[in-house]
């Protein structure tokens, strides 16, 4: 299939899921135009082993944040944006892999490959373990002191949720080799890029790019205080409109900003793993 058709087929097929979740109430409208960015890129660079594991984080993970909606409503307020995943957080879970589709278009080969499923493995074990962590009966710990913190604090861990990280990373890397190996059936060229060292890459990269992402949470990210709620949250204004005051971390670093820079630490540790066991 030629690059041209690959693209075609992307925007497609990611148009067609950017609309439903759209209408499912799982991304905003500017989060229809980053999901297409997003998979058009990794579909039509990529190519479609690349572009169903976008798929299947992105489903999962929509799934996710739905599932007991009523028992995670009160932490809305402590996390920087809803559920509707917005631009930001399209291109914060997906830009990254997006880069990696193109640089493996340009130059392909299984490196790229273990980049990729390291950063998509990171974004579906970080979701995880914030949709089912939370839902933990033992209070998170700030993973930098241990000290026991609300639920939703940025920077919290819990045996639950950690737990929820690993499934998270580990099913990317069994939708990586089932897709690779579909490839190689049917495709006849899937052999040069499949293989075992998938499950681990996706495994090590997803876990370690969940845990820094926690790291960054507790030490870098902004976080505010909310003197009407007398709460630390991470948003900048109060959904009325009062701006809250900045407690700690650098202004300018988000969760958005976080989720990326952690997605690109998991992929470095997928290619890590990749190196070690070639």
């Amino acid at each position: 299939m030629t690059l041209l058709a690959q693209l075609a087929l992307g925007i497609v097929l990611s148009g067609l899921i950017a609309l439903a979740a759209y209408r499912r109430g799982s991304l905003s409208r500017s989060g229809v135009v980053g999901a297409l960015l997003v998979g058009t890129a990794i579909f039509g660079f990529g190519g479609w082993v690349w572009g169903m594991l976008l798929v299947t984080f992105f489903v999962l993970s929509s799934l996710l944040s739905h599932y007991k909606e009523a028992a995670k409503a009160d932490l809305a307020e402590k996390f920087d944006k809803g559920q509707r995943r917005d631009l930001g957080q399209t291109l914060a879970n997906g830009g990254a892999g997006a880069l990696f589709a193109l640089a493996y278009w340009l130059h392909p080969g299984p490196a790229l490959l273990a980049a990729f499923v390291g950063t998509m493995a990171t974004v579906n074990a970080d979701t995880w373990a914030t949709e089912l962590g939370v839902l933990s009966r033992l209070p998170p710990r700030l993973i930098t002191t241990w000290q026991a913190v609300e639920r939703g604090t940025s920077g919290g861990v819990s045996g639950l949720g950690t737990l929820a990280a690993l499934a998270g990373a580990l099913t990317i890397g069994l939708a990586a080799l089932g897709y690779s190996a579909l490839d190689g059936v049917f495709g006849g060229h899937g052999p040069a890029i499949a293989g075992w060292w998938l499950i681990p890459a996706a495994l090590l990269g997803g876990l370690a790019g969940s845990l820094f992402d926690s790291l960054l949470g507790a030490t870098v990210q902004a976080i505010y205080y909310s003197a009407r709620r007398h709460k630390e949250t991470e948003k900048r204004i109060d959904p009325d409109g009062t701006p809250n005051v900045r407690r700690r971390g650098w202004r300018w670093l988000n969760n958005d900003g976080v989720n990326f820079v952690s997605s690109l630490a998991g992929a470095l540790v997928g290619v890590l793993v990749w190196w070690v066991g070639r």
